[in-house]
């Protein structure tokens, strides 16, 4: 067989080998496995010819056999999942579950929801997320969660009249339900100078209910208030979510009703860093007549209360201190053995989703 000649009986020619020889140091798959004497020569010149060897032609060096780690990898991280699992299974329930507070915010309410909102991932409050685990968690905070509709002319008042008349309203609502003073347990002043001062049987119950609360003359049926010395709100922020309608009443006032629920996270007073949270929820329905001082007994920028009527969820049982009283621990599970609710759900009117007052419930889940 001549020196340029391959086993087949083909021949080459020297431009042929060179770039069988170049693939072959690239790696080419079609590269000859053991080249003839022709070969031999022609590499032999390429490597005396400076500048015409492929680069890296006496550095090349095959790549280290990749190691098989995947399966070691997999079997650590399973030996973790288990160990955790086995001093904590409530943090890998956390682990995995989704966080509704990392949702986007729920739209704000403009009507009575149809159905109840659905059910959220079973997951812990802490201090740094005390709404994890409820649909309160993507409300919004504070007077924000309250709608208040646009403003039209109603009975003697204009539509710029009204429009102030909903604020001040929405006041009333913050300086009731929101105030930290007022939920520290501070007679609350701002809120009660809104109140038409001639209104005898609403002030009647306010001279009483702070002095000497009872179930018919309870600060809790207009005010949310804890005691300082059992329980304390956890972070600065309290959820809200409901809206303000309104319409035309009695002698052509402004008539406007309110309904909002307030979901307040709490704990003990001397409670340690991961003591038990726990969640009040109150939902709220006031109706405020905005009077035209021609025809009833008012004052300038004061409203008559018609009706007041409140759910309560986790706010305590029993006789009345002026104060929710929220149970924690083994009182958690003697409290509210009644009829059971949803504190979420809005979609049925205060007072005929479950217990409302001073009656107690048990929350579905809270």
């Amino acid at each position: 067989m001549g020196a340029g000649t391959e086993p087949d009986g083909s021949s080459r020619s020297d431009e042929e080998w060179e770039r069988f020889l170049r693939e072959s140091v690239a790696g080419a798959a079609d590269a000859p496995k053991e080249p003839s004497a022709r070969a031999r020569e022609v590499a032999k010149r390429l490597r005396a010819e400076p500048g015409r060897g492929p680069e890296g032609w006496r550095s090349y060096t095959p790549a280290r056999p990749k190691r098989r780690t995947g399966w070691y990898v997999v079997g650590l991280l399973a030996s973790l999942v288990l160990l955790v699992v086995a001093l904590a299974p409530g943090r890998m329930v956390d682990l995995f579950a989704g966080d509704a507070s990392d949702s986007p915010p729920l739209a704000a309410e403009t009507a009575r929801p149809t159905q109840a909102p659905p059910a959220e991932a079973a997951q812990r409050p802490t201090r740094d997320k005390p709404f994890r685990g409820s649909p309160a968690a993507r409300w919004a905070s504070g007077a924000a969660g309250i709608t208040v509709p646009k403003a039209g002319a109603v009975g003697w008042m204009s539509a710029a009249e009204v429009e102030r008349a909903l604020a001040r309203s929405r006041d009333f609502l913050v300086m009731s339900g929101l105030d930290r003073g007022v939920l520290r347990g501070e007679r609350p002043e701002k809120a009660i100078a809104l109140i038409n001062p001639h209104q005898k049987d609403v002030q009647d119950l306010l001279k009483t209910a702070f002095r000497a609360p009872s179930e018919k003359n309870d600060p809790l049926l207009l005010f949310s208030r804890f005691q300082p010395s059992r329980t304390h709100l956890v972070g600065d922020v309290v959820k809200t979510r409901g809206l303000l309608t309104y319409r035309e009443g009695e002698r052509g006032a402004l008539q406007v009703t309110a309904d909002v629920t307030f979901v307040y996270p709490v704990t003990r007073a001397d409670a340690g860093s991961d003591d038990e949270i726990v969640r009040t929820i109150v939902r709220r329905e006031l109706v405020l007549s905005w009077d035209d001082p021609d025809k009833v007994i008012t004052e300038p920028g004061t409203f008559s209360i018609v009706s007041y009527k409140y759910d309560v969820t986790n706010g305590g049982c029993g006789a009345s201190t002026g104060y929710f009283t929220p149970p924690f621990g083994t009182d958690r599970r003697a409290d509210g053995a009644g009829t059971e609710v949803d504190p979420y759900d809005r979609s049925t009117p205060v007072g005929q989703g479950g217990p409302s007052g001073g009656e107690c419930g048990r929350a579905k889940r809270s």
